[in-house]
Protein backbone atom coordinates (compact mmCIF):
# COMPACT_ATOMS: atom_id res chain seq x y z
CA UNK A 1 0.00 0.00 0.00
CA UNK A 2 1.11 3.57 -0.69
CA UNK A 3 2.78 5.20 2.33
CA UNK A 4 0.42 8.16 1.99
CA UNK A 5 -2.67 5.92 2.23
CA UNK A 6 -4.14 3.96 5.11
CA UNK A 7 -7.14 1.64 4.98
CA UNK A 8 -9.56 2.22 7.83
CA UNK A 9 -12.59 0.18 8.86
CA UNK A 10 -15.73 0.99 10.83
CA UNK A 11 -18.35 -1.53 11.95
CA UNK A 12 -22.08 -1.01 12.46
CA UNK A 13 -23.95 -3.67 14.46
CA UNK A 14 -27.60 -4.33 13.50
CA UNK A 15 -29.77 -6.43 15.78
CA UNK A 16 -31.83 -9.20 14.12
CA UNK A 17 -35.35 -9.20 15.60
CA UNK A 18 -37.24 -11.47 13.17
CA UNK A 19 -35.45 -14.72 14.17
CA UNK A 20 -33.73 -16.11 17.23
CA UNK A 21 -31.64 -18.95 18.60
CA UNK A 22 -33.50 -21.79 16.86
CA UNK A 23 -32.64 -20.32 13.47
CA UNK A 24 -29.02 -19.28 13.98
CA UNK A 25 -27.52 -21.53 16.67
CA UNK A 26 -27.14 -24.61 14.38
CA UNK A 27 -25.25 -22.42 11.87
CA UNK A 28 -22.77 -21.28 14.53
CA UNK A 29 -22.34 -24.82 15.85
CA UNK A 30 -21.63 -26.42 12.46
CA UNK A 31 -19.29 -23.59 11.44
CA UNK A 32 -17.27 -23.93 14.65
CA UNK A 33 -17.16 -27.72 14.26
CA UNK A 34 -15.89 -27.31 10.71
CA UNK A 35 -13.27 -24.82 11.92
CA UNK A 36 -12.11 -27.29 14.60
CA UNK A 37 -11.86 -30.06 11.98
CA UNK A 38 -9.76 -27.87 9.67
CA UNK A 39 -7.52 -26.61 12.50
CA UNK A 40 -6.68 -30.22 13.36
CA UNK A 41 -5.95 -31.04 9.69
CA UNK A 42 -3.68 -28.01 9.18
CA UNK A 43 -1.83 -28.76 12.41
CA UNK A 44 -1.11 -32.32 11.22
CA UNK A 45 -0.03 -31.19 7.74
CA UNK A 46 1.69 -27.96 8.82
CA UNK A 47 5.18 -29.03 7.70
CA UNK A 48 4.08 -29.03 4.05
CA UNK A 49 1.83 -25.94 4.42
CA UNK A 50 4.09 -23.68 6.49
CA UNK A 51 5.78 -21.87 3.58
CA UNK A 52 2.60 -21.34 1.54
CA UNK A 53 0.74 -18.06 1.24
CA UNK A 54 -2.84 -17.87 2.48
CA UNK A 55 -4.43 -18.30 -0.98
CA UNK A 56 -2.09 -21.18 -1.82
CA UNK A 57 -2.86 -22.77 1.55
CA UNK A 58 -6.63 -22.61 0.90
CA UNK A 59 -6.18 -24.50 -2.38
CA UNK A 60 -3.85 -27.08 -0.81
CA UNK A 61 -6.14 -27.75 2.17
CA UNK A 62 -9.21 -28.06 -0.07
CA UNK A 63 -7.42 -30.86 -1.93
CA UNK A 64 -6.82 -32.57 1.40
CA UNK A 65 -10.41 -32.40 2.68
CA UNK A 66 -12.90 -31.67 -0.11
CA UNK A 67 -14.33 -34.31 -2.47
CA UNK A 68 -14.79 -33.35 -6.14
CA UNK A 69 -14.91 -35.24 -9.45
CA UNK A 70 -11.21 -34.55 -10.00
CA UNK A 71 -10.35 -35.15 -6.31
CA UNK A 72 -12.33 -38.28 -5.51
CA UNK A 73 -10.12 -39.53 -2.64
CA UNK A 74 -9.19 -36.68 -0.27
CA UNK A 75 -6.94 -37.61 2.63
CA UNK A 76 -9.43 -36.34 5.23
CA UNK A 77 -13.18 -36.86 4.83
CA UNK A 78 -14.67 -33.41 5.39
CA UNK A 79 -17.53 -33.68 2.87
CA UNK A 80 -19.46 -36.50 4.54
CA UNK A 81 -19.37 -34.78 7.96
CA UNK A 82 -20.26 -31.35 6.56
CA UNK A 83 -22.52 -32.09 3.61
CA UNK A 84 -23.36 -29.12 1.30
CA UNK A 85 -21.14 -26.85 3.38
CA UNK A 86 -20.97 -23.52 1.41
CA UNK A 87 -17.74 -23.16 -0.53
CA UNK A 88 -17.08 -19.55 0.50
CA UNK A 89 -17.63 -20.42 4.16
CA UNK A 90 -15.29 -23.41 3.86
CA UNK A 91 -12.52 -21.23 2.39
CA UNK A 92 -13.08 -18.63 5.09
CA UNK A 93 -12.73 -21.34 7.75
CA UNK A 94 -9.51 -22.59 6.12
CA UNK A 95 -8.02 -19.06 6.14
CA UNK A 96 -8.89 -18.56 9.80
CA UNK A 97 -7.64 -22.03 10.79
CA UNK A 98 -4.34 -21.42 8.99
CA UNK A 99 -3.87 -18.20 10.98
CA UNK A 100 -4.67 -20.00 14.25
CA UNK A 101 -2.16 -22.80 13.65
CA UNK A 102 0.53 -20.45 12.33
CA UNK A 103 0.19 -18.25 15.43
CA UNK A 104 0.42 -21.32 17.69
CA UNK A 105 3.56 -22.61 15.95
CA UNK A 106 5.16 -19.15 16.24
CA UNK A 107 4.39 -19.01 19.97
CA UNK A 108 5.73 -22.54 20.41
CA UNK A 109 8.97 -21.62 18.62
CA UNK A 110 9.41 -18.55 20.85
CA UNK A 111 8.80 -20.72 23.94
CA UNK A 112 11.43 -23.24 22.84
CA UNK A 113 13.99 -20.48 22.22
CA UNK A 114 13.25 -18.94 25.61
CA UNK A 115 13.63 -22.34 27.29
CA UNK A 116 16.93 -23.07 25.53
CA UNK A 117 18.34 -19.70 26.59
CA UNK A 118 17.29 -20.26 30.21
CA UNK A 119 18.72 -23.82 30.33
CA UNK A 120 22.00 -22.70 28.71
CA UNK A 121 22.39 -20.12 31.50
CA UNK A 122 21.67 -22.75 34.15
CA UNK A 123 18.34 -21.20 35.17
CA UNK A 124 15.20 -23.06 36.21
CA UNK A 125 12.53 -22.80 33.49
CA UNK A 126 8.95 -23.43 34.68
CA UNK A 127 6.94 -21.68 31.97
CA UNK A 128 4.44 -24.07 30.37
CA UNK A 129 4.42 -24.52 26.57
CA UNK A 130 1.53 -22.99 24.56
CA UNK A 131 -1.29 -25.39 23.73
CA UNK A 132 -3.17 -25.37 20.43
CA UNK A 133 -6.84 -24.65 21.01
CA UNK A 134 -9.00 -26.68 18.64
CA UNK A 135 -12.31 -25.07 19.61
CA UNK A 136 -12.86 -21.35 18.91
CA UNK A 137 -15.73 -18.93 19.49
CA UNK A 138 -15.66 -17.78 15.86
CA UNK A 139 -18.46 -16.25 13.83
CA UNK A 140 -19.23 -16.94 10.14
CA UNK A 141 -18.82 -14.31 7.43
CA UNK A 142 -21.84 -14.18 5.12
CA UNK A 143 -20.39 -13.64 1.66
CA UNK A 144 -22.51 -11.59 -0.71
CA UNK A 145 -24.13 -13.64 -3.47
CA UNK A 146 -23.15 -16.95 -1.90
CA UNK A 147 -24.65 -16.51 1.59
CA UNK A 148 -26.11 -12.99 1.74
CA UNK A 149 -28.46 -11.01 -0.50
CA UNK A 150 -29.80 -7.66 0.62
CA UNK A 151 -33.47 -7.06 -0.18
CA UNK A 152 -33.94 -3.61 1.37
CA UNK A 153 -32.41 -1.29 3.95
CA UNK A 154 -33.44 -3.50 6.88
CA UNK A 155 -34.20 -6.84 5.20
CA UNK A 156 -31.99 -9.52 3.67
CA UNK A 157 -31.79 -13.18 2.74
CA UNK A 158 -29.05 -15.18 4.45
CA UNK A 159 -28.09 -18.83 4.11
CA UNK A 160 -28.36 -20.75 7.40
CA UNK A 161 -28.08 -24.39 8.47
CA UNK A 162 -31.60 -25.52 9.35
CA UNK A 163 -33.20 -28.97 9.49
CA UNK A 164 -29.94 -30.62 8.33
CA UNK A 165 -29.75 -28.50 5.18
CA UNK A 166 -28.48 -25.11 4.05
CA UNK A 167 -31.45 -22.95 3.15
CA UNK A 168 -32.17 -19.27 2.46
CA UNK A 169 -33.92 -17.42 5.29
CA UNK A 170 -35.37 -13.90 5.03
CA UNK A 171 -34.43 -11.87 8.13
CA UNK A 172 -35.32 -8.39 9.32
CA UNK A 173 -32.80 -6.34 11.26
CA UNK A 174 -32.68 -2.91 12.87
CA UNK A 175 -30.77 -0.60 10.55
CA UNK A 176 -30.28 2.78 12.25
CA UNK A 177 -30.04 5.44 9.55
CA UNK A 178 -28.99 8.11 12.09
CA UNK A 179 -26.09 5.96 13.31
CA UNK A 180 -25.08 5.31 9.68
CA UNK A 181 -24.92 9.06 9.00
CA UNK A 182 -23.25 9.83 12.34
CA UNK A 183 -20.42 7.38 11.66
CA UNK A 184 -19.82 9.09 8.30
CA UNK A 185 -19.63 5.97 6.14
CA UNK A 186 -21.95 7.05 3.31
CA UNK A 187 -19.17 6.89 0.69
CA UNK A 188 -17.32 3.92 2.26
CA UNK A 189 -17.26 0.43 0.76
CA UNK A 190 -19.61 -2.04 2.47
CA UNK A 191 -17.92 -5.40 3.10
CA UNK A 192 -19.44 -8.81 3.74
CA UNK A 193 -21.46 -8.91 6.99
CA UNK A 194 -20.76 -11.25 9.91
CA UNK A 195 -23.35 -13.15 11.94
CA UNK A 196 -22.50 -12.43 15.59
CA UNK A 197 -24.03 -13.70 18.83
CA UNK A 198 -23.91 -11.50 21.93
CA UNK A 199 -25.54 -13.12 24.96
CA UNK A 200 -28.82 -14.49 23.64
CA UNK A 201 -29.15 -11.92 20.84
CA UNK A 202 -27.96 -12.13 17.23
CA UNK A 203 -26.59 -9.33 15.11
CA UNK A 204 -25.45 -8.66 11.56
CA UNK A 205 -22.20 -6.69 11.76
CA UNK A 206 -21.57 -4.64 8.62
CA UNK A 207 -18.00 -3.40 8.18
CA UNK A 208 -17.20 -0.41 5.98
CA UNK A 209 -13.71 0.31 4.68
CA UNK A 210 -12.04 3.20 2.90
CA UNK A 211 -8.52 4.16 1.89
CA UNK A 212 -7.78 7.51 3.50
CA UNK A 213 -5.00 9.77 2.28
CA UNK A 214 -2.73 11.00 5.06
CA UNK A 215 -1.51 14.59 4.96
CA UNK A 216 1.77 15.37 3.19
CA UNK A 217 2.57 18.67 4.93
CA UNK A 218 6.20 19.82 4.59
CA UNK A 219 8.24 19.73 7.77
CA UNK A 220 8.72 23.50 7.92
CA UNK A 221 4.92 24.00 7.89
CA UNK A 222 4.01 21.20 10.29
CA UNK A 223 2.21 21.64 13.59
CA UNK A 224 2.46 18.68 15.94
CA UNK A 225 0.79 17.64 19.17
CA UNK A 226 3.20 15.90 21.53
CA UNK A 227 1.53 13.70 24.15
CA UNK A 228 2.95 12.54 27.47
CA UNK A 229 0.85 9.71 28.93
CA UNK A 230 1.04 9.28 32.69
CA UNK A 231 -0.52 7.92 35.86
CA UNK A 232 -1.28 11.24 37.59
CA UNK A 233 -2.75 12.84 34.47
CA UNK A 234 -4.03 10.55 31.72
CA UNK A 235 -2.34 12.76 29.12
CA UNK A 236 -0.62 16.14 28.87
CA UNK A 237 -0.50 17.62 25.35
CA UNK A 238 1.41 20.50 23.84
CA UNK A 239 1.00 21.91 20.32
CA UNK A 240 4.33 22.90 18.77
CA UNK A 241 5.76 24.38 15.57
CA UNK A 242 8.95 23.31 13.79
CA UNK A 243 11.09 26.00 15.45
CA UNK A 244 10.05 24.86 18.95
CA UNK A 245 7.35 27.50 19.51
CA UNK A 246 4.66 26.12 21.84
CA UNK A 247 1.26 27.39 20.72
CA UNK A 248 -1.01 25.41 23.03
CA UNK A 249 -1.17 22.99 25.95
CA UNK A 250 -3.83 21.01 27.74
CA UNK A 251 -4.20 18.56 30.65
CA UNK A 252 -6.46 15.52 30.31
CA UNK A 253 -7.60 13.54 33.33
CA UNK A 254 -10.56 11.52 34.64
CA UNK A 255 -10.28 11.77 38.45
CA UNK A 256 -13.77 10.40 39.17
CA UNK A 257 -13.34 7.31 36.98
CA UNK A 258 -9.85 6.65 38.37
CA UNK A 259 -11.17 6.87 41.93
CA UNK A 260 -13.93 4.41 41.08
CA UNK A 261 -11.42 2.11 39.40
CA UNK A 262 -9.20 2.11 42.51
CA UNK A 263 -12.22 1.36 44.70
CA UNK A 264 -13.32 -1.58 42.54
CA UNK A 265 -9.79 -3.01 42.39
CA UNK A 266 -9.42 -2.77 46.18
CA UNK A 267 -12.78 -4.51 46.67
CA UNK A 268 -11.66 -7.26 44.30
CA UNK A 269 -8.39 -7.70 46.24
CA UNK A 270 -10.34 -7.92 49.50
CA UNK A 271 -12.68 -10.56 48.03
CA UNK A 272 -9.70 -12.58 46.77
CA UNK A 273 -8.00 -12.44 50.17
CA UNK A 274 -11.10 -13.90 51.81
CA UNK A 275 -12.10 -16.43 49.13
CA UNK A 276 -8.85 -17.23 47.34
CA UNK A 277 -8.63 -17.24 43.54
CA UNK A 278 -12.08 -16.33 42.21
CA UNK A 279 -13.36 -15.32 38.75
CA UNK A 280 -15.49 -12.38 40.01
CA UNK A 281 -17.09 -11.52 36.63
CA UNK A 282 -19.08 -8.58 38.04
CA UNK A 283 -15.94 -6.90 39.40
CA UNK A 284 -14.02 -7.40 36.17
CA UNK A 285 -16.91 -6.15 34.03
CA UNK A 286 -16.96 -2.89 35.99
CA UNK A 287 -13.16 -2.57 36.04
CA UNK A 288 -12.89 -3.18 32.28
CA UNK A 289 -15.74 -0.73 31.65
CA UNK A 290 -13.98 2.03 33.58
CA UNK A 291 -10.68 1.35 31.78
CA UNK A 292 -12.45 1.46 28.41
CA UNK A 293 -14.05 4.81 29.30
CA UNK A 294 -10.68 6.28 30.30
CA UNK A 295 -9.11 5.08 27.01
CA UNK A 296 -11.90 6.45 24.80
CA UNK A 297 -12.26 9.75 26.67
CA UNK A 298 -8.50 10.41 26.68
CA UNK A 299 -8.14 9.58 22.97
CA UNK A 300 -11.15 11.73 22.08
CA UNK A 301 -9.77 14.75 23.95
CA UNK A 302 -6.31 14.33 22.37
CA UNK A 303 -7.88 14.39 18.89
CA UNK A 304 -10.12 17.32 19.81
CA UNK A 305 -7.04 19.30 20.91
CA UNK A 306 -5.18 18.29 17.72
CA UNK A 307 -8.07 19.42 15.51
CA UNK A 308 -8.31 22.69 17.43
CA UNK A 309 -4.68 23.50 16.53
CA UNK A 310 -4.91 21.96 13.01
CA UNK A 311 -2.14 19.48 13.82
CA UNK A 312 -0.53 17.34 11.12
CA UNK A 313 1.20 14.80 13.39
CA UNK A 314 0.55 13.40 16.87
CA UNK A 315 3.72 12.27 18.67
CA UNK A 316 3.79 9.65 21.44
CA UNK A 317 6.56 7.87 23.33
CA UNK A 318 7.55 4.25 22.77
CA UNK A 319 5.91 2.57 25.77
CA UNK A 320 6.37 -1.19 25.77
CA UNK A 321 6.56 -3.50 28.76
CA UNK A 322 7.57 -1.50 31.81
CA UNK A 323 9.15 -3.48 34.66
CA UNK A 324 9.98 -2.24 38.13
CA UNK A 325 13.13 -3.73 39.71
CA UNK A 326 12.59 -5.85 42.80
CA UNK A 327 13.87 -4.64 46.14
CA UNK A 328 13.14 -0.97 45.41
CA UNK A 329 10.92 0.86 47.92
CA UNK A 330 7.39 1.15 46.52
CA UNK A 331 8.09 -1.22 43.59
CA UNK A 332 5.16 -3.53 44.40
CA UNK A 333 2.72 -0.64 44.58
CA UNK A 334 4.06 0.84 41.33
CA UNK A 335 3.78 -2.52 39.53
CA UNK A 336 0.15 -2.67 40.67
CA UNK A 337 -0.50 0.81 39.20
CA UNK A 338 1.22 -0.02 35.91
CA UNK A 339 -0.92 -3.14 35.57
CA UNK A 340 -4.09 -1.02 35.19
CA UNK A 341 -2.48 1.73 33.06
CA UNK A 342 -3.96 1.46 29.55
CA UNK A 343 -1.10 3.29 27.83
CA UNK A 344 -1.06 1.18 24.66
CA UNK A 345 -4.85 1.20 24.49
CA UNK A 346 -4.85 5.01 24.42
CA UNK A 347 -2.14 5.10 21.74
CA UNK A 348 -3.89 2.55 19.52
CA UNK A 349 -7.28 4.25 19.83
CA UNK A 350 -5.78 7.70 19.17
CA UNK A 351 -3.94 6.30 16.12
CA UNK A 352 -7.17 4.87 14.73
CA UNK A 353 -9.05 8.15 15.26
CA UNK A 354 -6.16 10.22 13.85
CA UNK A 355 -6.01 8.19 10.64
CA UNK A 356 -9.74 8.79 10.10
CA UNK A 357 -8.85 12.50 9.97
CA UNK A 358 -5.74 12.11 7.81
CA UNK A 359 -3.30 12.83 10.66
CA UNK A 360 -0.08 10.89 11.10
CA UNK A 361 1.25 9.19 14.23
CA UNK A 362 4.91 9.13 15.25
CA UNK A 363 6.75 7.76 18.30
CA UNK A 364 10.04 8.77 19.93
CA UNK A 365 12.33 7.31 22.60
CA UNK A 366 10.81 7.69 26.06
CA UNK A 367 14.05 7.56 28.04
CA UNK A 368 14.81 10.81 29.95
CA UNK A 369 11.89 12.81 28.55
CA UNK A 370 10.70 13.45 32.12
CA UNK A 371 14.14 13.35 33.77
CA UNK A 372 15.69 16.19 31.73
CA UNK A 373 14.66 19.86 31.96
CA UNK A 374 13.37 21.30 28.67
CA UNK A 375 15.60 24.38 29.13
CA UNK A 376 18.76 22.23 28.98
CA UNK A 377 19.73 22.78 32.62
CA UNK A 378 20.12 19.03 33.26
CA UNK A 379 18.37 16.50 35.48
CA UNK A 380 15.31 17.57 37.45
CA UNK A 381 14.17 16.78 40.98
CA UNK A 382 10.67 15.44 41.60
CA UNK A 383 8.33 16.03 44.52
CA UNK A 384 6.74 13.02 46.33
CA UNK A 385 3.56 13.29 44.24
CA UNK A 386 5.73 13.26 41.06
CA UNK A 387 3.69 16.02 39.40
CA UNK A 388 6.24 18.86 39.78
CA UNK A 389 9.82 19.06 38.54
CA UNK A 390 12.46 21.29 40.12
CA UNK A 391 15.22 22.39 37.71
CA UNK A 392 18.82 22.85 38.85
CA UNK A 393 18.41 26.63 38.53
CA UNK A 394 15.54 26.52 41.07
CA UNK A 395 12.69 26.81 38.55
CA UNK A 396 9.61 24.67 39.32
CA UNK A 397 7.58 23.38 36.39
CA UNK A 398 4.90 20.77 35.71
CA UNK A 399 6.73 17.46 35.16
CA UNK A 400 4.42 16.04 32.48
CA UNK A 401 4.34 19.32 30.54
CA UNK A 402 8.13 19.39 30.63
CA UNK A 403 8.14 15.86 29.17
CA UNK A 404 5.64 16.85 26.45
CA UNK A 405 7.99 19.64 25.28
CA UNK A 406 10.91 17.19 25.07
CA UNK A 407 8.81 14.63 23.16
CA UNK A 408 7.88 17.19 20.51
CA UNK A 409 11.46 18.43 20.25
CA UNK A 410 12.81 14.88 19.70
CA UNK A 411 10.41 14.34 16.80
CA UNK A 412 11.48 17.55 15.02
CA UNK A 413 15.18 16.89 15.64
CA UNK A 414 14.88 13.40 14.19
CA UNK A 415 13.02 14.64 11.09
CA UNK A 416 15.39 17.58 10.54
CA UNK A 417 18.58 15.52 10.76
CA UNK A 418 17.22 12.84 8.40
CA UNK A 419 17.50 15.17 5.41
CA UNK A 420 21.22 15.94 5.87
CA UNK A 421 24.31 13.97 4.97
CA UNK A 422 26.44 12.24 7.58
CA UNK A 423 29.13 14.92 7.23
CA UNK A 424 26.64 17.73 7.82
CA UNK A 425 25.10 15.91 10.78
CA UNK A 426 28.50 15.53 12.44
CA UNK A 427 29.10 19.23 11.84
CA UNK A 428 25.79 20.08 13.56
CA UNK A 429 26.49 17.68 16.44
CA UNK A 430 29.81 19.43 17.03
CA UNK A 431 27.91 22.71 17.42
CA UNK A 432 25.08 21.19 19.51
CA UNK A 433 26.57 18.29 21.58
CA UNK A 434 23.17 17.19 22.99
CA UNK A 435 22.18 15.99 19.47
CA UNK A 436 24.67 13.09 19.65
CA UNK A 437 22.42 10.98 21.88
CA UNK A 438 18.66 10.92 21.31
CA UNK A 439 18.06 10.22 24.99
CA UNK A 440 19.70 13.58 25.91
CA UNK A 441 17.69 15.76 23.49
CA UNK A 442 15.42 18.47 24.92
CA UNK A 443 13.50 21.50 23.64
CA UNK A 444 16.65 23.59 24.00
CA UNK A 445 18.45 21.16 21.68
CA UNK A 446 15.85 21.89 18.97
CA UNK A 447 16.20 25.65 19.40
CA UNK A 448 20.00 25.38 19.30
CA UNK A 449 19.77 23.22 16.17
CA UNK A 450 17.75 25.93 14.39
CA UNK A 451 20.32 28.53 15.42
CA UNK A 452 23.12 26.35 14.01
CA UNK A 453 21.18 25.83 10.76
CA UNK A 454 20.54 29.57 10.37
CA UNK A 455 24.27 30.24 10.91
CA UNK A 456 25.11 27.72 8.14
CA UNK A 457 22.38 29.10 5.90
CA UNK A 458 20.76 25.64 5.53
CA UNK A 459 17.18 25.20 4.34
CA UNK A 460 14.62 23.11 6.18
CA UNK A 461 13.07 20.43 3.94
Amino acid sequence: MNKGLTEQTKTIKCKIFSHGEKTFEPTLVIYRNALSFIVDVINREFDRLANLRKKECVTAVEKLIHWTKTNSQPKYDFTSSFYKFPSYLRRSAISKAFGVVKSHRSNLKNWEEERNVALSEGKCFKKKPPVLSIEHEAFPVLYKGNMFERLSENEAQIKVYKQNDWIWETVTFAFNRNQFLKRGVQDWKENNPTLVKVGKKYFLCFSYSKKIKLNQTKLQDQIIVSVDLGLTNSAVCSAMRTDGTVIGRTFINQPVEKDRLTTKVNKLKKAQRHSGKITAPTFWRKINGLQKHIVHNTSSQILKFAEQHQADVIVFEYLGKMKMPKGVYGAKRMRHKLHYWSKLGIQNKAEEMAHYRGMRIRRVAAYNTSALAFDGSGLVGRNPKKDLATFTNGKVYHADLNAAYNIGARYFIKELLKSYSEKHRLHLEAKVPSLVSRTQQTLTSLISLHQALSTDGAQIA
